[in-house]
């Protein structure tokens, strides 16, 4: 994936926080749930400090975070794989993945310089949603992003995100088959445990 496409994406998640076009219906308004705090936060002089990034992270972080189904992210990035682990390997992995998609992408919030989104259209499909928006930049250039949704209980939860077509899910499902082909599951496990390894020794 390349630069342009991670950066956005990885502000994708908070700016789908910020306010936008109104008259949206319900998976829209749930990206907005937490507008007001994320806001906040990315705006906050003192919290642009080199030395409060952590601090600003963990703010973002927290009000993002509940609107990720991270099961359902990890299912749908393995793919077939999936229906083969048991669940002690189904948690472990859901839990490496959430690791590493945090790690990847929150980040690149650091980058944010007054992005905005606008929230352009919604499709419902009974329990399943997608949500059109567009990323704006200071200097005028945009980017289009789509939310997918599903509702798996009262709350409706982001399973995808894709940004100039290119799907965050599908990008994964991709790089983690041909691992789990060429070498093993275990392999695909192993590797996402030393990039983790690796980011907490920088």
């Amino acid at each position: 994936m390349g630069g342009r496409r991670l950066t956005i994406l990885g502000l994708a998640g908070a700016l789908a926080l910020l306010p936008g076009s109104a008259g949206a219906g319900a998976p829209t308004e749930t990206l907005r749930a937490a507008a007001e705090k994320v806001t906040q936060v990315l705006a906050d002089p003192a919290l642009q400090a080199e030395a409060r990034a952590l601090e600003r992270q963990a703010a973002v972080r927290g009000a993002v975070i509940d609107l990720l189904d991270f099961a359902e992210i990890s299912r749908r990035a393995l793919a077939r794989h999936w229906r083969l682990l048991g669940e002690a390997e189904r948690e472990e992995f859901v839990k490496l993945f959430r690791a590493l998609l945090d790690r990847t992408y929150l980040p690149q919030i650091k980058l944010y310089q007054g992005e905005r989104i606008q929230f352009v259209g919604e499709s419902v499909d009974g329990d399943f949603a997608a949500v059109q928006a567009r990323v704006l930049t200071r200097q005028g250039q945009e980017a289009s992003v789509v939310f997918r949704l599903h509702r798996p209980g009262e709350r409706w939860l982001i399973y995808d995100v894709s940004v100039e077509g290119i799907s965050l899910v599908a990008n994964y499902r991709a790089q983690f088959d041909r691992i789990i082909q060429r070498a093993s599951y275990q392999s695909l496990v192993t590797r996402i445990k030393e990039k983790l390894a690796d980011g907490l020794s920088e």
